[in-house]
């Protein structure tokens, strides 16, 4: 018989109008149905506090736990499982089953709960997650101007590397007022695309049409709109990271910006998608593994299937593939080469992915530990295997018809 470990507790199933909450009371179960308006939710807290539950649990559908998850916290144990650990027997599928099944599990102790940060961090995480948002919707607006210019045979990008530059943008909002002298427009050009003046008057001169410039102003008007919002959004973060709760929080990102490719904004990422405290990750193979970074673990019969990664922190899986490529524009870390090392067989992306799981990995022991990150070099590939690299260029040497005699020196490695 499987231990009873809570006498009283309690599991609700979410949805966006409604909350169904089974209660469990020395194996006596109460169901009830409340909406997801906040004096509902209220009385659900107060109706669980008041049976003395000892445990909540919540599947996380959604967005739809959070609101229930921030009224409950700090008044009731609650935890947050993963929906597909949870599920229910194969059978008739209703609300109240899956509450109560769901709450069945709680009661036995076999349920696992997810990682949920504290409240701090989850501030942090809705800036950052916003900025996301507004750089991928820059990029797109970026793509429709180039789109926008292709049409009206304007070659601007073929010139000037950042379409949305100073020098750029100013010739943009010219093009869109009706300007078409490509002497005029070419005079526009700041600092090293000055020199380019010739090509840039060639490359301006096309036709836009009435509606293409008014698409232009307006698509011109956006980017800078998306500007001052990531200002404003970047000033918020600041303020968040200087004043935090968490004094920690300055000192951790300065260390993880000793990792190359991290930078201040991915660091920032970092700290909003984990937090500081590592704690909750028993090593850096949880962590990995949650983030959806390691490979993916399909067996069967004695054959691995599939080593495909799983779905995890897409958020962060982003900020850490951004950190992998600007690691391997690097020269003399470990990193770059780990990169340049896999790439030639795993393909760009799949490398990505895989240097990107290195830096989780540092990140880990960075903030666990509180150190700085200590670089390894570009020979730690090389030092791992000295023997196999003797033979491999004693094998060179002799196809080339040079007779060896090997002979070890007192200070080799």
């Amino acid at each position: 018989m499987i231990e009873v470990l809570y006498r009283i507790c309690a599991a609700l199933d979410v949805h966006a109008k409604t909350v169904v909450a089974c209660l469990n009371q020395k194996g006596k179960k109460e169901i009830r149905t409340f909406s997801t308006m906040t004096d509902d939710l209220l009385a659900l807290t107060d109706w669980l506090v008041t049976a003395g539950c000892e445990q909540v649990a919540m599947e996380s559908t959604g967005v739809y736990w959070k609101p229930v998850f921030n009224l409950m916290e700090g008044v009731l144990p609650v935890i947050l499982v993963n929906a597909q650990h949870v599920k229910a027997v194969p059978g008739r599928k209703t609300d109240v089953r899956d509450c109560e099944w769901l709450c069945d599990l709680l009661r036995h102790g076999l349920l696992k709960a997810s990682f949920i940060p504290p409240f701090e961090i989850r501030e942090l995480r809705e800036l950052t997650r916003y900025r996301q948002t507004l750089v991928k919707e820059q990029a797109t607006i970026a793509n429709r101007i180039q789109r926008l210019l292709e049409g009206g045979n304007i070659k601007l990008s073929q010139v000037a590397s950042d379409i949305l530059g100073v020098s750029s943008r100013l010739m943009l909002k010219q093009l869109a007022q009706g300007e078409t002298d490509s002497r005029k427009l070419a005079s526009l050009a700041r600092g090293r695309l000055k020199e380019k003046e010739a090509e840039l008057g060639r490359a301006l001169t096309g036709r836009l049409t009435t509606a293409q410039r008014f698409v232009l102003a307006e698509l011109v008007a956006r980017v800078e709109e998306l500007d001052a919002a990531l200002k404003r959004v970047n000033q918020q973060v600041e303020q968040e990271v200087t004043s935090g709760a968490n004094p920690f929080w300055g000192k951790s990102i300065e260390l993880l910006e000793t990792i190359p490719g991290v930078g201040e904004r991915v660091a920032q990422t970092i700290i909003s998608e984990i937090g500081v405290e590592m704690n909750c990750f028993p090593s850096e193979k949880h962590l990995s593994s949650w983030a959806g970074m390691c490979p993916g673990n399909h067996e069967s019969a004695g054959k691995r299937k599939s080593g495909k990664t799983r779905k995890g922190n897409k958020h962060l899986r982003v900020a850490l593939v951004q950190a992998a490529w600007a690691a391997t524009h690097t020269k003399e870390t470990y990193l770059a080469a780990q990169y340049w090392r896999l790439v030639k067989y795993k393909g760009k992306h799949r490398a990505l992915v895989a240097v990107g799981h290195s830096i989780l990995v540092i990140v880990y022991h960075v903030l666990a530990r509180q150190l700085s990150y200590q670089e390894l070099g570009t020979d730690y590939f090389d030092k791992q295997n000295l023997e196999k690299q003797r033979r491999l260029f004693i094998r060179k040497l002799e196809a080339l018809g040079v007779k060896i005699t090997v002979e070890e020196l007192p200070l080799a490695a």
